[in-house]
């Protein structure tokens, strides 16, 4: 592996290397991990603008910033818990890769002793202090193609070069026997939750009900495998995609693969499997609730909007963020909450085992990486994709199979045309990626998210990266 510098992703993926570079005046950062919130309450009270909540859960945190100023206890403590658990996960594999004490990594964490590529090296972390250069001429070396140049050199001969893509794709064929009538099917759940059809970039009950529907009815498919990176969302879907799965699960063995994060509703669509697999640094649980509803009262008053409503019934009018939010109302909501709540751990006691006690105490919308959810019965085994597959041909009892995937998104021309390349083709949301850059247009995605969100969530407190 080589760079220029190192971030603390970039290292933990570059740890498992046979050999480590890293150029002599970059740097290399390892330093251990932080959370850091932000809290709106204030901003509300100045503004005139309130975000009424109504959840359950005591560790339901996506919510606190619009109640108040700080972190609450139980938060903090399922925070440092997680990021705790998420840590020492990365330090056992780097001490397995590089051969270092994980108290010995600790220590250069804390005091930052492998910030400069002299002290990295030192410390083991890194195997070579140099350019590019000699790094491929390393690596002509290592291949014996006899191009190597002797010596340190600007030049280096060129080698052939594989995209990572087209590895991962000839990796994941390789074993797979395309004459096997027996198929497994991987149903990819990717995204937060909302209605409609879907996409590859957040989950709709169309496409994935429709996938394991499809799945479900073809007698070649002898197993499924959904596969879940998901931080929840809207509860009616996923609800209606537990559905799905509980009656394939009557059909076929389902097993679940759980990527970055399956979480809150990611959790709840998961929880029926025959069994789930997660890695070690996997976010999930959060078995909780919540509703979000914005009032502009207070600001409507102040720059002289006012507003009133005629009703033929009591219950008629449905909540307008220009009202006070009347206790009535709030009530029931509050009880709307609840009653999905002890749906959610209804569900999960009955698919994991447990007793309605049992979920309710490790839930409340507590957050738990893969390590501490295998303690607590959570899911069933540590591993990735890989693992999960072979998980479900041995549940079907079959040897030999081929893989399926799914879903198939249902799109317009224009789509079509514009992944053929296209350009005047191109979607909407192409184009603005194109224009805006993969950062910005991810932020618009949540934004554009976040306002189609309706009815009771679940969704994960926050997100997690490894920067």
């Amino acid at each position: 592996a080589y760079a220029n510098v190192y971030t603390q992703k970039d290292y933990y993926l570059a740890s498992v290397a046979d050999s480590i570079y890293i150029s002599p005046v970059g740097q290399l950062e390892f330093k251990g991990l932080t959370s850091e919130l932000m809290f709106f309450k204030d901003l509300e009270d100045k503004t005139g603008v309130d975000i009424e909540v109504i959840r359950h859960g005591k560790y339901k945190s996506a919510v606190e910033p619009f109640l108040q100023n700080e972190m609450s206890d139980a938060n903090r403590e399922q925070v440092t818990t997680l990021l705790n658990s998420v840590w020492n996960s990365v330090v056992k594999e780097v001490s397995k890769s590089r051969k270092i004490p994980v108290e010995k990594l600790n220590e250069i964490a804390t005091r930052l002793l492998a910030r400069t590529p002299e002290g990295a090296k030192s410390l083991n972390l890194v195997d070579k202090v140099a350019y590019e250069d000699t790094y491929h001429n390393a690596i002509l070396k290592a291949l014996k193609t006899g191009r190597e140049k002797d010596g340190d050199s600007k030049d280096f001969e060129p080698y052939n070069k594989v995209k990572i893509v087209d590895y991962a794709e000839k990796v994941a064929n390789s074993g797979v026997d395309f004459s096997a009538n027996d198929k497994i099917a991987i149903v990819y759940a990717q995204g937060e939750i909302t209605s409609g059809e879907g996409s590859e970039s957040y989950i709709g009950d169309g496409a994935i009900r429709r996938a394991l529907k499809t799945a479900r009815e073809d007698d070649d498919v002898k197993a499924v495998v959904l596969r879940i990176d998901s931080p929840g969302g809207s509860a009616l879907t996923a609800d209606l995609i537990w559905r799905e799965v509980e009656l394939t699960k009557k059909v076929k063995p389902v097993v679940v693969s759980m990527g970055n994060v399956a979480a809150s509703g990611g959790y709840y669509i998961a929880c029926n499997a025959n069994e789930i697999y997660a890695e070690e640094n996997t976010i999930t649980g959060s078995i909780g609730v919540f509703g979000m509803l914005p009032n502009f009262t207070k600001l409507a008053t102040k720059i002289g909007v006012h507003t009133q409503q005629v009703s033929t019934h009591d219950n008629s009018s449905e909540y307008s963020p220009f009202m006070p939010l009347t206790d009535k109302f709030r009530a029931i909501t509050q009880e709307e909450v609840e009653r999905i709540y002890t749906t959610f751990v209804n569900r999960v006691a009955a698919g994991r085992k447990m007793t309605f006690a049992q979920v309710d105490n490790i839930g409340q919308g507590r957050v738990w990486a893969g390590s501490d959810a295998l303690k607590i019965g959570l899911i069933d085994k540590i591993g990735g994709m890989d693992d999960a597959i072979r998980s479900a041909a041995k549940l079907a009892k079959i040897k030999k199979y081929r893989i399926q995937n799914y879903p198939e998104y249902e799109k317009d021309i224009n789509d079509l045309l514009g992944s053929l390349g296209v350009p005047f083709m191109s979607s909407k949301e192409s184009l603005i990626k194109n224009e805006l850059g993969e950062e910005n247009y991810k932020l618009i995605e949540k934004i554009k998210i976040a306002n189609s969100r309706k009815g009771v969530q679940m969704l994960m407190p926050f997100e997690v990266e490894i920067h």
